[in-house]
């Protein structure tokens, strides 16, 4: 039954993704509410604005932050925060986008999920924010002790720290400056995360008035997913809309101004080795995002060209003796207004620009003349269709996921549900991609003769960091010069001021709760049954809904390795699906997987047995998806896969290792905390000391070093063979089967596998076995970047052991009672917290994109003084 307040719009099914798209509009303020009505308990809610900055003061970034630090009905400094531990969401977070700014969670728990509607909808429509939560989030003056105005003058803030970390990443600096020419004069032109020198130049009353000019409910998309009807969602929204009139203020991106020929530009990015680091890529602005005929022909091409090494362009790009890889930015942007098309390759010299440039434009012309096979045109669509079936993971909720795909058409003013019904849209691209001169022509309009391009030249300059870190000292210095008594008064009450803020307990009672009795005293555990297929072999096969994908893995018990072996095994998986097959080369192999599965990929995992701490559990697995109807193929892949392939095209082996290094090198500043986990707990036990070896900072060193000597012949001849030999070694473990289909396909997927597997040529049952290790770790690592990640672990315990829960819940009380206030809030960190492993006995104390670093280790010790000294309420506990 419809809403008083709202107003239906229309409705429309969607057979692919199973659901029902019901579009209503708020009367009173004009605000859209798309709700996607679904059979799925996990329901999900997103509120997005359009938020547009015309500079790269972070302005929409750090307003993200203040508006969850308090609000109206909430008046406690952390709403936020205080509700992860007060919840049983299965999502929460915040995103600004650089169009639009959105707070999504998701529950499986109605309860829950009405409560954190109502601190989510107060907290963007009814923000409180003080002056002081923009000093914390954003940026301040303060003293390192801000009691002390003899200590250093500093520039602190949560968000001024988190892109100092962000910036430091080599491929978002050079997306941000590419985007900064390709468009030269719209939002897209500046850095909405915020650059960390523009920052600064952010005012408080500036962030209120972006707040009052977008944060309002005619500015708003208000998107819902799952099984509660839309009539409860406008009960709860109306209590919050219906207090707004209409606004007539509507925020929009202008489009772009058009070249009239391409450009050519040249900046520097901080690195400290010279050689072969620098970045040449080239960029076109294509066609409206909103419109999906141009959209799809857009993805189309784009994977057309680069999807996998089989690829034209990929290919011409990994092979190439001007760079190492293929540039990371390589593919699509789909979610700006205007879409771009961007390739290039990485580990270049600055004199290669003119030969990078002309190797992409043959590349293109040539497709344009050999043209395209029937089978690369389906593969693509078959991927095409694939990501649009498919049930996905990721940390999202499969509502987000889609709501998400839907939320840039909503920006801009279009038709989010003609974006989420693509079936009909690709029927009618896969008609045109028959058509003579299809690929041509979209190749001709959308890159030859388009002449909005841009190619950028990105070379490493030894000097610039320090550069940047003495004009920020600098800076400082003139502003500490210049001080006068009463600013230095200002600053110190101010940092004062801020810090008992801090520090003040708030009434967290004002805050909705679920309880005990709100939790559900059983656990839905999917069950699977066992089907024997020819020469009695077992495959356990689950009934779930998949969406008409399919899912099958293989898994060995990994035998006894070497440790030189065990060095070799990411190569392994990571190589598995990039080389050749039986008598196929891995041109023929990639083209052959994008056109019968939707994914390959093998993994290896690596545990302490939680029944005895002293023996190994260590497994490999091969794992696969695929539509229902591409079973036999399917199936036929993942077996040559599993029995066929061939690490000894020595090239191809050259080619991966220096990709891998590319890769390796740009994860640090994302993963850096998780790095520094790594190497504190390589201490800890043997399969710690493993898994930082393999996966760590010392992998990267050791990658960097095969890189060198895979310039070798010979060398690299020795390592293709030590792989072959691996490989063999893996494939003589027996195996285990796993099958996942929905109700429809499954029977079909047991009939092909009882019909088309052949006997698995595994039989040995040996067992992992590494050497006891434990040793105390104290390492520093310096990487490139303007922040630090600092760790400090503890040996503790498995998870079998009757203390293991009590650290569990230890290290969310040292979290969110210390560690939160001490390292994010007054350490200016971008997060910090603690951690208990069980699965590698081991509690883990970390920080995130840190400023500080002596400071930060005194904080975690801080941490166990408060929590012996301090008695707890049974509210923290619970």
């Amino acid at each position: 039954m419809a809403h008083s307040s709202f107003k239906l719009v229309r409705t429309q099914k969607i057979d692919s993704l199973n659901v029902v798209v019901e579009e209503y509009d708020h009367i009173q303020t004009g605000a859209k509410h798309y709700h996607l009505a679904s059979e799925n308990d996990e329901n999900v809610f997103l509120v997005a604005l359009r938020t547009m900055p015309m500079d790269s003061t972070g302005v929409a970034h750090i307003l993200e932050h203040t508006a969850l630090c308090g609000s109206k009905n909430y008046p406690v400094r952390d709403p936020f925060f205080m509700m992860i531990r007060r919840s049983l969401n299965t999502f929460m977070n915040a995103f600004t986008s650089s169009d639009w700014t959105a707070y999504p969670f998701a529950s499986k728990n109605k309860k829950d999920f009405n409560n954190l509607l109502s601190v989510y909808l107060d907290a963007v429509f009814y923000a409180s924010l003080n002056e002081q939560d923009f000093l914390q989030e954003g940026h301040r003056l303060e003293f390192e002790d801000p009691a002390n105005p003899e200590s250093n003058l500093m520039h602190k803030g949560v968000v001024y720290n988190e892109m100092k970390g962000a910036m430091s990443s080599v491929p978002s600096q050079l997306w941000q400056t590419l985007t900064k020419y390709l468009y030269p004069t719209n939002t897209y032109h500046f850095n909405s995360g915020g650059d960390p020198e523009a920052i600064l130049d952010l005012s408080y009353d500036e962030l209120k008035d972006f707040y009052s000019k977008h944060y309002h409910p005619s500015n708003s998309i208000i998107m819902t997913y799952g099984d509660i009807p839309a009539s409860e969602h406008h009960d709860k929204f109306s209590e919050y809309l219906d207090q707004f009139e209409k606004s007539n203020n509507k925020i929009q991106v202008r489009d772009e101004k058009r070249y009239f020929s391409p450009i050519r530009v040249e900046e520097s990015y901080a690195f400290n080795q010279p050689d072969k680091q620098t970045h040449h890529v080239m960029g076109w602005l294509l066609g409206q995002s909103i419109n999906l005929e141009e959209q799809l022909e857009a993805h189309f091409l784009s994977s057309l060209l680069l999807e996998n090494s089989s690829s034209p362009l990929r290919h011409a790009l990994e092979t190439s003796d001007l760079g190492l890889a293929p540039s990371p930015l390589c593919g699509l942007e789909d979610t700006n207004k205007e879409m771009c098309f961007v390739c290039g390759i990485e580990g270049s010299e600055a004199v290669n620009r003119d030969d990078v440039e002309e190797l992409i434009l043959n590349t293109l012309k040539q497709v344009c003349i050999d043209g395209v096979s029937e089978e690369q045109v389906e593969s693509v669509l078959h991927q095409l269709e694939l990501s649009q079936r498919e049930v996905g993971g990721d940390g999202y909720p499969f509502g987000l996921q889609i709501i998400l795909s839907a939320i840039s058409a909503c920006t801009h003013h279009s038709d989010p549900v003609a974006l989420l019904d693509l079936d009909p849209e690709l029927d009618r691209l896969r008609e045109k991609a028959g058509q003579k001169g299809f690929v041509k022509g979209l190749i001709e309009k959308y890159l030859i003769n388009n002449n909005h391009r841009v190619t950028l030249t990105f070379k490493p300059d030894l000097n610039l960091e320090k550069n940047k870190l003495n004009a920020e000292q600098d800076a400082l210095k003139a502003i500490r010069d210049n001080l006068t008594d009463s600013d230095v008064k200002r600053i110190v009450t101010q940092g004062v001021e801020l810090k008992e803020r801090q520090l003040q307990k708030d009434d967290e009672s004002i805050l909705p709760k679920v309880g005990l009795e709100d939790v559900s005293d059983s656990l839905h555990v999917p069950t699977g049954e066992y089907f024997e297929i020819l020469n009695a072999q077992n495959v356990e096969c689950f009934e779930q809904g998949t969406n008409g994908v399919s899912y099958f893995q293989v898994v060995k018990r990994l035998p006894n390795l070497s440790a030189d072996e065990l060095l070799l095994l990411p190569m392994i998986t990571s190589y598995l699906t990039e080389v050749g097959l039986n008598n196929s080369d891995y041109m023929e192999v990639q083209h052959r997987q994008s056109l019968d599965v939707g994914g390959i990929s093998a993994f290896s995992t690596i545990r302490e047995d939680i029944t005895d701490s002293k023996n190994v559990i260590a497994y490999w697995t091969l794992s696969g998806k695929a539509l229902s109807r591409k079973h036999k193929a399917f199936i036929s892949l993942i077996e040559d896969t599993l029995l066929t392939a061939n690490f000894i095209n020595s090239a191809r082996i050259k080619d991966l290792l220096a990709q891998s290094l590319s890769r390796k090198e740009q994860s640090i500043s994302g993963q850096g905390h998780s790095l520094a986990m790594s190497i504190a707990s390589s201490g800890i036990s043997a399969v710690s000391n493993l898994s930082d070896r393999v996966s760590g900072l010392p992998a990267l060193l050791r990658l960097r070093e095969m890189v060198r000597d895979s310039e070798d012949s010979t060398k690299l001849n020795e390592l293709c063979e030590k792989l072959q030999c691996l490989y063999k070694k893996i494939n003589a473990a027996k195996s285990e089967y796993l099958a996942v289909s929905d109700k429809s396909n499954l029977s079909d997927l047991k009939h092909i596998l009882n019909t088309e597997w052949k006997k698995d040529v595994g039989a040995s049952e040996g067992t992992l076995v590494l050497a006891a290790h434990s040793s105390k770790v104290k390492q520093a690592w310096v990487v490139p970047g303007q922040s630090n990640f600092c760790s400090k672990v503890y040996p503790t315990v498995g998870p079998n052991h009757a203390d293991a829960p009590a650290l569990s819940i230890l290290a969310g009380v040292l979290k969110n009672g210390f560690l939160h206030t001490a390292i994010r809030e007054q350490g200016g960190a971008y997060g910090g917290g603690a951690s208990q492993d069980s699965a590698n006995g081991a509690f883990k104390f970390y920080s995130y994109r840190d400023p500080r670093v002596a400071g930060t280790f005194k904080d975690f010790d801080r941490s166990i003084d408060w929590f012996k000294s301090t008695d707890h309420e049974s509210d923290a506990i619970e």
